[in-house]
């Protein structure tokens, strides 16, 4: 409704977790509608609408914003520059209504780049930087809950960038790209150690989740903490061993 096809388009997993998170803790009151979207043209869907999907829709473009930048000013793609200018208008007004947040990503975001011209392999540091970005996102108002949802969003924030580390690994090593996990993945026992770091992250992040008074979807909240994550996880290892025991020869031809 309110930033069309492109705005649709930004979704993700991160901010509808949040969603679902903040609509819960805040008891918002929550409309129900069937609608048509552009990923499911024909068959109507269930949407439901509150001041934090709201929210949520402004944190996603603002976030897409950034990242299309970063894919201009990094690689020079053009698709990038495309999308960002076709946002510039809607984000302007984003970054006035929500200025707390959108310095957040902008600075984290700034400092990452940093770390991936050094090379820096420091994997607290790095993933900081995202960690810093999800806390600001996560906190919706500043309240009583304030220092729970930061201490929450800063290691969901480090889980998601080192969970997605290690799914771009493979390629990434293939490619000769940038990777925080490059120096560990090299080391005995990589495997087993990425475990223990994302389990310390998601730890830390649950035990703040645990101290909010969250009733409505506490069973899917729960669900995606617990269980989801892992499963995401289990799929990203089987994928990379499958992808470090194939053949290196790229002259022999395989299925797909």
């Amino acid at each position: 409704e309110e930033y069309g096809f492109i705005g649709q388009m930004t979704l993700t997993y991160d901010m509808t977790f949040a969603i679902i998170l903040l609509s819960s803790l805040y008891e918002s009151d929550t409309r129900a509608d069937m609608h048509c979207c552009k990923v499911h043209p024909v068959k109507k869907q269930i949407m439901l609408t509150n001041e934090i999907t709201s929210y949520g829709a402004a944190m996603n473009v603002l976030m897409a914003y950034y990242h299309m930048e970063d894919d201009w000013q990094d690689e020079r793609k053009v698709s990038s520059l495309t999308v960002k200018t076709m946002l510039r208008g809607k984000v302007k007004k984003i970054m006035e209504q929500y200025p707390r947040q959108s310095r957040a990503i902008e600075s984290a975001l700034n400092e990452l780049s940093v770390c991936e011209r050094e090379g820096s392999t420091d994997l607290d540091k790095t993933a900081g930087c995202f960690g810093k970005l999800m806390e600001e996102l996560f906190l919706y108002k500043k309240d009583r809950w304030e220092e729970t949802l930061r201490k929450m969003g800063f290691f969901m924030g480090k889980f998601i960038y080192l969970m997605d580390a290690y799914e771009d690994l493979p390629n990434d090593l293939e490619k000769g790209c940038y990777n925080p996990l490059k120096k560990i993945a090299e080391e005995e026992g990589y495997e087993e150690r990425i475990k223990q770091i994302l389990c310390m992250m998601i730890a830390e992040s649950t035990a703040e989740f645990e101290k909010l008074p969250c009733l409505s979807d506490i069973d899917i909240l729960r669900n995606i903490l617990y269980d989801g994550v892992w499963n995401c996880y289990n799929k990203i290892q089987r994928l990379s061993l499958i992808h470090i025991s194939e053949p290196r020869d790229r002259s022999v031809s395989r299925m797909p």
